[in-house]
């Protein structure tokens, strides 16, 4: 067996051609999952069972289950519904695109959800007592003390599930898509070379990992510029 340096640099430009639509599912599944992350966090911290409970299965399902499995029930489950077929979601679900958005985004919005409660329960309690003794309201509290705060301890561990994220965005050539991994994938099927090719898939992930993990690093910096070391 023989390492072919020049294929993997050869290969590389093809490999650009599959890193928009890897760009796109990161950032609206990112996008989406935030906000849905955010929806179930208030329902987690809600003192009413019938909100905080749906929130803690929905969790726990998401999380507890391989992504693998959620983007074919998804994908492959969902569309043979005629309710679905009928609905609103259907030009969504009918498009590989679509389901493979909507995967991650469920994903990634449970698990977001638990980073975000354990920056909420992290903040002092020293703090919401400070904030009742100048008057404030608990919404008032929560958006200008405990918020900011739960930001800056959430931020490491955020950061490495948007990476998480990034890499599971790999799984949408399971559903035909032309990401990163389902270039390389046809690349491979036509030079028979899966060690070169699939080096400089991992070479390419490489690169967008480290520009995540900069991009945060440089946020969590400024967000931290206050406190004392």
């Amino acid at each position: 067996m023989t390492f072919d340096l020049y294929l993997i640099i050869g290969s590389l430009p093809k490999m650009f051609e599959g890193i928009g639509l890897t760009l796109q599912l990161l950032f609206l599944s990112a996008f989406i999952g935030l906000i849905l992350a955010v929806i179930l966090l208030l329902m987690r911290l809600s003192l009413r069972w019938y909100l905080s409970i749906p929130a803690f299965l929905y969790t726990y399902v998401f999380r507890g289950t391989p992504m693998l499995i959620q983007i074919f029930v998804i994908y492959y489950g969902l569309p043979q519904f005629k309710s679905i077929q009928q609905s609103v979601l259907w030009p969504i679900l009918r498009e590989p695109f679509g389901c493979m958005v909507i995967a991650l985004s469920l994903n990634t919005g449970a698990y977001v959800a638990e980073i975000l409660r354990g920056g909420v329960l992290g903040v002092d309690k020293g703090l919401h007592e400070a904030g009742k003794a100048l008057a404030l309201t608990t919404s008032q509290r929560f958006i200008y003390i405990t918020a900011p705060i739960a930001v800056r301890i959430t931020l490491p561990a955020y950061s490495n599930d948007v990476i998480s994220l990034l890499k599971a965005t790999a799984l949408a050539s399971t559903v035909t898509l032309m990401d990163v991994t389902g270039v390389a994938r046809t690349i491979v099927a036509k030079t028979f070379a899966p060690y070169e090719i699939f080096i400089s898939a991992a070479i390419i992930y490489l690169v967008l990992t480290w520009l995540i993990q900069t991009g945060f690093g440089l946020f969590e910096k400024r967000m931290s510029r206050y406190v004392k070391q």
